[in-house]
């Protein structure tokens, strides 16, 4: 290995000391250090959620009035991803087996 060859590899070895040490040793945190903040609290994030689910059932009952069929419940939508869970799990559990 030629002496350039030698001092390149020297000076990525340092760079990535450096940036290490940096990591390493200085105060705070990355977040801290360009002011990060979430921008929505977790009750916030859940009420959207929440929001969310309203408006996805409010959609797919508006589809299933105009084609004449029956409105759907909230309840009736979790028995079906709980009854679509459960096949899954089997599903699973036979492919293991």
């Amino acid at each position: 290995m030629g002496e350039f060859a030698v001092f390149v590899l020297f000076c990525l070895l340092v760079a990535v000391g450096i940036f290490l040490a940096l990591g390493r040793w200085y105060p705070g945190s990355g977040a801290e250090q360009v002011a990060w903040r979430p921008t929505r609290s977790p009750e916030v994030e859940a009420e959207l959620e929440l929001d969310d689910i309203d408006q996805m059932l409010e959609a797919q009952n508006a589809r299933r009035r105009a084609t004449g069929r029956r409105e759907l419940t909230e309840d009736e939508v979790r028995a079906r991803v709980a009854e679509d869970e459960r096949w899954r799990e089997d599903l699973r559990r036979r492919a293991r087996s």
